[in-house]
């Protein structure tokens, strides 16, 4: 028997909520395939030293490209919002409104990156080979940084439109012709850094321009493209609701930017390299966290408008049970599989993969606590309170995490480095339960 589609004004239980978020979390992780494969064959068949470049570049880019994913998080928010109050024409104008920002925007950054790109990677402190790395790279990605910001955009808008799986296949192909572009540009052809910028170029323009033809024309989402006209107070109110989002990008970018600064200065190029390696494992592991914020935000953002309280207490419920089960699983399997990760990347080099495990094995003891900061600071902006989300972005990476990396590397060394993301979280997780515990009586969850 064919099982029915999940609507957002459905009860959600255990599995109907898991059903709901899976196309999302998958996203999230194919998502994060383009800087995975990228690592892989770059290690493998280019140098550790370019490897170091593309983790040098990765939060420019992400700097960059966090405005789509502002509007995307906060302008779902606000559309899903007006679909539970039931003006569907309103969500679409302010769907179409916000797709128009995202390109221009983009196109202004492709402007600054092609000038900005070489003062800004010496500032962060790259020279001699891993500067000329740095700048292909960055200089050829940087060309569709609007295809990337609408990447971003569009993942939440496919769940809020309920076509989630149609938006998890979209990253799947982007995700498999990256893979196969990157063993044809770099192994085949043999153009190094240059063929692994690329690959990840055309996976981007390929994920970026496939939602603009779908939502361009009638289709069986809640969705489509339609005729819109500047609203300032709907961008104003995007923006405060997605504003923890892009802070949350901004501030991981940084801390990526003071983690390599300390590498560079504890153990140089390895440190930065295992750094590199311990990152695109993370992005396996906490998929999960990133794709339940995203698949389970439209559903509290609908209820909430449809001010079915009864429904928001049960997601609380399930998402705060859900988030710390899976991080107490998480932790387990990364400890599992820690050795073998770090032998796909850096097999090559004893030095470096010992480094690597050590660092993988402490870093990854954060995933117990990392759902739960995760999904607090998705669920404020859900409920279109952007002023707690913000905060929660705020003081969980710039404060938490920023101050952690800064102070604990100077006392134990190496050791400090790896553990400045499990104090951060720690913090964090405690900050968000008191929060969801004092603004219970507001929202009636």
């Amino acid at each position: 028997m064919k099982k029915q589609p999940i609507q957002l004004s459905d009860h959600f239980t255990y599995g109907r909520l898991l059903r709901f978020v899976f196309p999302s979390v998958c996203m999230m992780i194919f998502m994060s395939v383009y800087s995975i494969v990228d690592g892989f064959f770059v290690s493998n068949f280019v140098g550790k030293t370019p490897l170091a470049a593309i983790n040098i570049m990765y939060p420019i880019l992400i700097i960059l490209g966090a405005f789509g994913f502002m509007l995307g998080t906060g302008g779902a928010a606000l559309v899903g919002k007006v679909l539970g109050e039931g003006d569907r024409k309103k969500a679409n104008e302010y769907f179409t409104f916000f797709a128009l920002v995202i390109i221009g925007w983009g196109i202004f950054c492709v402007i600054a990156a092609q000038i900005g790109l070489r003062p800004l990677c010496i500032l962060l402190g790259a020279e001699g080979q891993v500067l000329a790395d740095c700048l292909v790279y960055g200089r050829i990605i940087g060309m569709v940084l609007p295809c990337f910001m609408l990447q971003y955009f569009f993942q939440t808008f496919f769940v809020t439109a309920e076509k989630a799986v149609l938006g998890f296949g979209c990253v799947v192909a982007s995700g498999i012709l990256n893979i196969v572009l990157d063993a044809l540009f770099i192994v085949v052809f043999d153009w190094g850094l240059a063929g692994a910028a690329s690959a990840t170029a055309m996976a981007q323009l390929c994920g970026g321009v496939f939602p603009l033809f779908y939502f361009g024309r009638d289709n069986t989402s809640l969705l489509r493209f339609t005729r819109t006209k500047w609203d300032g107070g709907a961008m104003i109110k995007a923006c405060s609701n997605g504003a923890s989002e892009m802070l949350s990008c901004i501030a991981a970018s940084i801390v990526t930017i003071l983690y390599n600064y300390q590498l560079l200065a504890l153990s140089g190029d390895d440190g930065v390299a295992a750094f590199s390696v311990i990152m695109y494992s993370c992005f396996i592991f906490t998929g999960f966290f990133e794709g339940y914020a995203v698949g389970s935000s439209p559903i509290i953002s609908f209820h909430y408008g449809a001010k079915n309280h009864g429904e928001l207490k049960n997601m609380v419920r399930k998402s705060f049970t859900l988030e710390v089960s899976a991080g107490i699983i998480m932790t387990a399997a990364a400890f599992t599989f820690a050795v073998p990760l770090a032998k796909i990347f850096v097999g090559y080099d004893a030095e470096l993969l010992q480094l690597t495990i050590e660092g993988m094995r402490i870093y990854m003891l954060s995933f117990i606590f990392m759902g739960v900061g995760t999904f607090g600071s998705a669920f404020f902006t859900a409920l279109n309170n952007g002023k707690v989300s913000a905060a929660i972005s705020f003081v969980r990476i710039l404060i938490f995490e920023c101050g952690s990396i800064l102070i604990l590397p100077r006392f134990f060394g190496m050791t400090g480095v790896w553990s400045s993301i499990v104090v951060a979280e720690v913090a964090s997780f405690m900050m968000v339960i008191v929060l969801v515990w004092k603004y219970q009586g507001k929202y009636r969850y």
